[in-house]
């Protein structure tokens, strides 16, 4: 499968793996894409898992609806889904990074009748992740937040010099300077960026939407060197799942764990299948 359709929307897909494995989905963050996955996707593809990394709603070049309500969580999961159906999995697995793992989270919880198991990367479950800010560091660590939902003055700012200023921006907190050049480079034309920048301009939205506890096994992988993750927020996640749930903290990495440290997250990843 290199694409799948989901009303009018084309997604680009990256599919590794035996045809016939247990369906593993892997959700990117921003402003990553399905490449981000790179390191990680042959480890699973060797143990027999059919392995699906999508470029997101706002990535895929034929995937960019206008207007930000067309990047509501539940459009997010529902392109998922319609991923899952294209596939033919009933059920699937699903590991996300950053926003990647804000919509597995949603999935799981949401949708426990097609999700077998969650695993997140440096965000924990939602919920514990609101409570973290009226009770931590959070909301400051959140700033850039509230400055995405000004219209057009971020994506200016961050194709400034043909995107290098994201690129610098990306490295100053700990990604590499390889990927950060790769995703500086879809910052270089400020259009792009505005469907990125648009799963930010949805947040008000969802804020009535309280995501309940998660009802499937759940993985949550972080690292401690992450400036943009409390303590309080990773603390409390654990609240929020009813299933089994392991926690594991990487030490000393940051906040780019499928580009810095893939073979950790990949051993991690095949530990949590394993199990489930």
């Amino acid at each position: 499968m290199l694409t799948f359709s989901r009303q009018g929307l084309t997604f680009d897909v990256t599919d590794a793996g035996p045809e016939d494995g247990r369906v593993v989905i892997l959700l990117h963050g921003w402003p990553e894409d399905r490449h981000c996955w790179d390191e990680v996707i042959p480890a699973l593809a060797e143990a027999g898992y059919r392995v699906l990394a999508p470029d997101q709603r706002g990535y895929s070049p034929g995937a960019r609806p206008k207007g930000r309500k067309a990047y509501k969580v539940d459009e997010l999961e529902a392109d998922i889904l319609a991923l899952a159906d294209a596939a033919g999995a009933a059920r699937f697995e699903v590991v996300g990074h950053d926003w990647g793992a804000a919509v597995a989270w949603a999935l799981a919880g949401r949708h426990p009748e097609r999700v077998r198991s969650v695993a997140a990367l440096s965000v924990p479950h939602t919920q514990a992740f609101l409570g973290s800010m009226v009770r931590s560091t959070q909301a400051l660590r959140s700033w850039y937040m509230l400055f995405f939902q000004l219209p057009v003055i971020p994506e200016t700012l961050l194709s400034l010099g043909g995107g290098k200023a994201l690129g610098a921006v990306l490295a100053r907190t700990g990604l590499d300077r390889s990927s950060a050049a790769r995703y500086a480079r879809r910052a270089a034309v400020a259009s792009d960026m505005t469907t990125t920048l648009n799963w930010y301009r949805a947040i008000p939205f969802a804020v009535a939407e309280k995501l309940g506890r998660i009802s499937v096994p759940a993985l949550f992988i972080y690292g401690s060197g992450d400036s943009f993750i409390s303590a309080a927020a990773v603390e409390a996640c654990g609240a929020w799942v009813s299933a089994a749930y392991r926690y594991e903290e990487l030490p000393g990495a940051g906040h780019w764990l499928p580009e810095d440290r893939p073979e950790d997250v990949s051993r991690l990843l095949l530990e949590h299948l394993v199990a489930t």
